[in-house]
């Protein structure tokens, strides 16, 4: 028989709504706060399934147990499953409910060609969506709580924004195909999308937790999540601060800075956010991984695991300072630079850093993010002669590419067809497709300049790799056998070029972001591209805290430092040290990758 325990003493446990999404800018620990509390709502005899959202989910490492499209026991938490939407897998059984929806009548090519249509990363998405609102239209029955750890916010905004998307996108759409292959099949779905519409609205269901660290970066994208969510109808919002850090010693200058970054922040928050109801979750000094782990993070007078120590000497000797990735990367003369891994490592402070010094070495170089939470221009605080600032944006992206098929496909078409043609490129898919192609245009002008791109975190990252693959096989069967297909060079071969592109891959010294960067690495090998450098980023290994709380969490870094360095980074590891004052503008950044004087 099963003992239920007390819930912990956090206001957005209380009185809980059947469904809690957890959002919020990459890093702050929205896995770590959702698990925490689907397990300790589990705790007390409820069923509840955890669901995460995220194309590059680490449930896996911190549950300890294989992740499927189908909710999967926790051993160790009775009464708690796990559910990860694979967005593959999603989209796979969407095309076989598409094709199957076709009928006796229809052939082997008419088949076919349905599925080479269903073959795109929209495709993929709108899968992953497909799954997502079936949870909310009634697929959860038997859970008493759906609790969602959702990807990083821009993704996630894309994804809530969807139900309202699509909704007006078939009310206004009676005839044709979309993207999507039959629009029969869409129209089907459109009392799903209704339904999980009102779901998302409904203040009496829905909760919407918006996670942030005491960080200023990670309180304004909370307060402009807070505000664009809001316009999509989901009001009903709770505010969590995680990691919120007290210094135990007076006399340690390095945990006093690290306490008043965070008392500044907090200092600054918003008005949006401080009207909203919220918790603080004190860090702690071990990663939360495991149940007891998870169990202990919501309950501070729980000790939780100690961090385990890696051996001594490891893991330290073989960092090199950022000024000698600086060196090879500028060797060239020009080329594409990627900097990726999962949201919240600090990627926008690295990619801005790596150009401001190629341009202080005289280089030209265009600086760019393909991120939706894009922070940038807030990063570099101002301007650099030789260097070209902008971002992929989604929605100026989409109106170039839909004038651009306007002008090319539009011409020759009647008033009917070209009034079915602009209905399509309504569709919420149509933004996928040109944001690849604006992604490619970027890609190409490192041929004879230095492009450095700042990704999105690493699922969405991954969504737009597939369909660079996607487009490379397209143009592969489409060119073979003709005498251009010896010419042809695609985006994803110059991704796979060693000498054209240099994928820098950022992490901070904790478990789930070294394990994210390494499954990263695992996915770019797939796609024949090698990594050219690993950042460990923000290390307090050489800072000389004596603070008890953040010297437990020192044990933790040195074990991550000995896992990149005894064999995940095959190539360049360099480490940039923690700041006391986090590193905005030129000047911050160019400090960055200077060199130490020599003794």
């Amino acid at each position: 028989m099963t003992i239920a325990t007390p819930l912990p003493d956090l206001g957005l446990l209380r009185t809980p709504t059947r469904y809690l999404f957890f959002t919020g800018k990459g890093g702050v620990g929205k896995t770590s706060l959702s698990t925490a509390s689907a397990l300790a709502l589990a705790d007390t005899g409820r069923r509840v399934l955890l669901v995460s959202t995220d194309a590059a989910s680490n449930l896996d490492e911190m549950l300890g147990i294989p992740l499927r499209n189908t909710p999967v026991p926790v051993p160790g938490a009775p009464g708690l499953s796990v559910l990860n939407i694979d967005p593959q897998a999603a989209a796979e059984a969407y095309r076989a409910r598409v094709i199957g929806q076709m009928g006796a009548e229809a052939d082997d090519t008419e088949r076919a060609t349905v599925r080479e249509q269903l073959s795109g990363a929209c495709t993929t998405e709108i899968a992953a969506f497909d799954e997502f609102t079936a949870l909310l239209a009634g697929g959860a029955e038997g859970f008493d709580h759906v609790v969602f750890d959702t990807a990083p916010t821009g993704h996630t905004l894309r994804l809530l924004s969807l139900p309202k998307a699509w909704t007006g996108f078939l009310a206004g759409n009676d005839r044709g195909a979309s993207c999507l292959g039959p629009h029969s099949g869409l129209k089907m779905q459109e009392l799903r999308f209704r339904q999980a519409l009102q779901t998302l609205g409904d203040a009496a269901l829905t909760t919407v937790v918006l996670v942030t660290r005491a960080e200023t970066g990670a309180i304004a994208e909370a307060a402009r999540t807070s505000v664009e969510l809001a316009e999509l109808g989901l009001g009903h919002q709770r505010l969590a601060i995680n990691g919120v850090f007290h210094a135990s010693r007076r006399d340690d200058p390095v945990a006093l800075a690290v306490e008043a970054q965070g008392a500044q922040a907090l200092a600054a928050m918003p008005a949006v956010l401080r009207a909203l109801p919220s918790d603080q979750v004190l860090l702690r000094p071990f990663d939360t991984v495991g149940l007891p782990a998870l169990r202990a993070l919501l309950r501070p007078g729980v000790a939780g695991p100690a961090p385990a120590l890696a051996a001594a000497g490891q893991g330290e000797a073989t960092w090199h300072p950022l000024a000698d990735l600086v060196d090879d990367l500028a060797a060239p003369g020009r080329g594409l630079i990627l900097v990726m891994g999962k949201g919240g490592v600090g990627k926008t402070t690295i990619a801005a850093a790596l150009a401001v010094a190629l341009v202080q070495r005289g280089h030209t170089v265009h600086l760019s993010t393909t991120d939706p939470a894009a922070h940038l221009a807030s990063t570099l605080d101002g301007q650099l002669d030789g260097l070209r600032v902008d971002r992929i944006d989604p929605q100026a992206e989409t109106q170039r590419y839909t004038d651009k098929i306007l002008a090319a496909r539009g011409k020759d078409l009647d008033a009917a067809g070209l009034a079915l043609l602009r209905e399509d490129l309504k569709s919420p898919c149509t933004e996928e497709v040109a944001v690849f192609h604006a992604f490619s245009r970027v890609v190409g002008e490192a041929r004879s300049a230095f492009v450095v791109l700042d990704t999105a975190p690493t699922g969405h990252s991954l969504l737009l790799m597939d369909a660079t693959g996607a487009y490379h096989r397209q143009m592969v069967r489409e060119f073979d056998g003709t005498a251009a297909a010896g010419r042809m060079v695609t985006p994803l071969m110059r991704l796979q070029d060693a000498s054209y592109t240099h994928v820098v891959l950022v992490t901070l010294p904790e478990s789930t972001p070294v394990s994210q960067a390494a499954a990263l690495q695992d996915d770019l090998r797939r796609a024949r591209i090698e990594p050219a450098a690993w950042v460990l980023n923000r290390s307090l290994l050489a800072s000389g805290t004596t603070d008890p709380l953040l010297a437990g969490r020192l044990a933790g870094e040195r074990r991550q430092a000995a896992r990149i360095a005894d064999g995940l980074s095959t190539r360049l590891t360099c480490a940039v040290p923690w700041q006391a004052v986090a590193p905005v503008g030129v000047e911050a950044l160019a400090a960055l990758t200077e060199r130490s004087p020599q003794p």
